[in-house]
């Protein structure tokens, strides 16, 4: 688990630029008598950092150094939470000076010593917990480096997305299987495409959903299945995508079978039925079909998948994917590498023979060590063509191209990424709103000497990790990414237990630690769905997903009850649950930066929302119901559109 520089270079630096700032050494000497204190922990931030990229290294194969990391991570996590209280307190008291708030003099001093007495024990504990990682720190025999240079974004970041190479002729054919009548008992007919992750199923899925060819469809559908056949799921996303939301009016399942029949009675269509993994789906298959049957003769179902079971559990006619040619893998990684044929090195013909070899006949693998060797000079390739990343062998089966090209991101970037194992399996996102999230998280560094706002730096980050292969876009959109399956893997691995999806591992393997959260929203989501949830003292995300349009129960004692003592909750997703209010106790969530009520029932906001000082983003797209915001908004915040709206950004005035 190579963690040394996701989490912790990157938050370390951050924490020392926090340490140094006049108004931080001010208060912390002034008033709490610890300025000493605050020097130590700069001082000795500043050794551990110098050993990071030997402790990176050594930790692929020491669990001792591994344990270590983990324990500089959740401390330097803890350092972040101390600091924001200050911060907040600080910027509390601004607020109430400028509005003139009348405190009684003993009221504000007793909760000035309280604060304050607080703040001493925390930074006590803290000192404690780097004494004790230093002294660790001596044992494993960890040597200081050259700290990473500041990662600055290439000029050349933002690719277009180039041709598909290598695949005409596979589109050929399958275009052929499709419309060509094919001998069934029944009016369609399932081609899957079959091949190994990252052979590119899906690419050449598209390649043939988009060619005029199937024009001749009356209606076209794709739909991402995943690891999970949830039948009512993917019967009302097929159902959506040929009515432009239609499914949502459904509460019952036959209801939406029922309407998907109509809509397709006596029409040709053509489904895609994308990243279909789970071979233990027969019964679901036999009821997902039953709309399908009133279909015009000769309609088609594609489906991709890396079981030759699951086609054959379909009933499909096979077509097999296989591996690229060594020219074909070189064209991909020449198109992503962007590589000046009229700058080669000597020795060219041999890299080039150690490029095609790492790619094993894979376009995933040649876009990626594309867009890594992309930022590299070309007199670094052979050194990264060698590094023993390559042979090293674990349990995570993942691909070493990837772990090579998530070990070469600058560690802002590799935050940023591992962030993004939150999302679900074949989720499509909008740039704006992983960006969004990546501010409302501290995840973005701004360079002073740049004057570039945050918003514009999240874009080069966004369009780096675009470039390097690790987002691509989705196959039905032109504004929206989704990241490979096994891409999402490698954010998994990278992240660990500091961000958590309940369907992968459940309550009961929830790690305390954990600091992020999401899930995928269910009908009715009770509070025994995240009983685990208050055993985590530190969550900053909780970020559930909407995989279909249908509206969604959330139990009152979730957002009356759980949710509020969340206090250092940075984002909160309420997204497409029906809910019709908060309670007033949101304001005690004084660490949050990102809300989001997008397509509630809400009618207004609680009082309290105006004293959320740090909120940066107020999300209100479809929120209908909404009636009225509170009074007093208006004097501590401004809105750049008026409410409802797809983005309501709130700036402090």
């Amino acid at each position: 688990m190579s963690l040394g520089e996701v989490f912790i270079s990157g938050l370390l630096q951050v924490l020392l630029e926090r340490l140094t700032s006049r108004e931080t050494l001010s208060y912390f000497r002034r008033l709490l008598g610890v300025g000493k204190e605050l020097k130590k922990w700069k001082s000795m931030l500043s050794t551990i950092r110098a050993v990071l990229n030997d402790a990176e290294e050594k930790q692929l194969t020491n669990q001792e150094v591994k344990l270590w990391l983990d324990d500089l991570r959740d401390l330097a996590y803890d350092v972040e939470d101390i600091l924001d209280k200050f911060s907040t307190e600080m910027l509390r008291r601004q607020i109430k000076e400028k509005h003139g708030a009348t405190t009684s003099k003993v009221w504000g001093l007793l909760s000035d010593v309280k604060f304050n007495c607080n703040l001493r024990s925390e930074i006590k504990k803290i000192t404690d917990r780097l004494h004790e990682i230093l002294e660790v720190k001596k044992q494993l025999g960890l040597n200081e480096g050259t700290p990473s240079k500041a990662w600055h974004v290439p000029p050349s970041s933002r690719l277009p997305e180039g041709p598909v190479i290598g695949r005409d002729t596979d589109k050929t054919k399958i275009i052929d299987l499709l419309l060509k009548e094919a001998p069934s008992a029944i009016n369609f007919h399932v081609v899957a495409i079959v091949g190994m992750p990252g052979v590119g199923k899906t690419t050449l899925a598209r390649h043939v959903y988009d060619d005029d060819a199937t024009k001749e469809f009356n209606i076209k559908v794709w739909v991402s299945v995943s690891d999970d056949f949830n039948l009512e799921r993917v019967t009302k996303a097929i159902l959506e995508s040929a009515t432009s939301g239609l499914a949502k009016e459904y509460k019952e399942f036959n209801q939406v079978q029922e309407s998907l029949s109509k809509e397709l009675a006596g029409k040709k269509f053509l489904i895609v039925l994308d990243d279909v993994w789970n071979t233990c789906v027969y019964d679901l298959w036999i009821k997902l079909q039953s709309p399908f049957r009133v279909g015009a003769l000769g309609s088609k179902i594609i489906v991709t998948t890396r079981d030759a079971n699951v086609a054959n559990m379909m009933g499909s006619t096979v077509y097999q994917l296989d591996c690229m040619t060594g020219d074909q893998c070189w064209e991909v990684f020449e198109q992503h590498s962007r590589l000046d044929i009229t700058k080669r090195p000597q020795k060219f013909e041999l890299i080039k023979e150690k490029i095609v070899a790492k790619c094993r006949g894979l376009p995933l693998a040649a876009r990626t060590l594309g867009g890594l060797l992309r930022c590299k000079q070309v007199e670094e390739w052979e050194e990264i063509l060698n590094n023993k990343m390559w042979s090293l062998s674990d349990n995570s089966g993942i691909l070493p191209v990837l772990k090579l090209s998530y070990h070469y991101l600058p560690s802002s970037l590799k935050r940023c990424f591992a962030y993004c194992s939150l999302l679900p399996n074949d989720h499509e996102f909008r740039e704006k709103q992983l960006i969004l999230l990546w501010m409302a998280e501290g995840l973005i560094q701004q360079r002073v000497e740049d004057k570039k706002q945050v918003e514009e730096v999240g874009s080069d980050y966004f369009q780096e990790l675009l470039s390097r292969s690790l987002f691509q876009k989705a196959s039905k959109s032109n504004d929206k990414y989704v990241m490979h399956d096994l891409v999402g893997e490698l954010a998994r691995w990278a992240a660990a237990e500091i961000c958590f999806s309940l369907e992968d591992k459940g309550n009961d393997d929830l790690h305390p630690m954990a600091r992020h959260i999401s899930y995928v929203i269910g009908e009715y989501d009770g509070v025994k769905n995240f009983e685990a949830i208050s055993r985590v003292k530190h969550l900053r995300t909780f970020l559930p997903f909407q995989q279909s349009l249908s509206w969604n129960h959330l139990t009152r004692r979730v957002t009356f009850d759980l949710l509020p003592e969340l206090q250092i909750l940075r984002v909160l997703s309420l997204n497409g649950y029906k809910i019709t209010e908060l309670p007033n106790s949101i304001g005690k969530l004084w660490n949050l930066r990102y809300l989001d009520l997008s397509y509630t029932w809400i009618k207004s906001l609680p009082p309290s929302t105006t004293t959320l000082c740090n909120l940066q983003t107020l999300l209100l797209e479809g929120c209908y119901e909404l009636e009225v915001l509170p009074a007093n908004m208006s004097t501590t915040t401004t809105t750049t559109k008026p409410f409802p709206t797809k983005w309501g950004r709130l700036y402090e005035s």
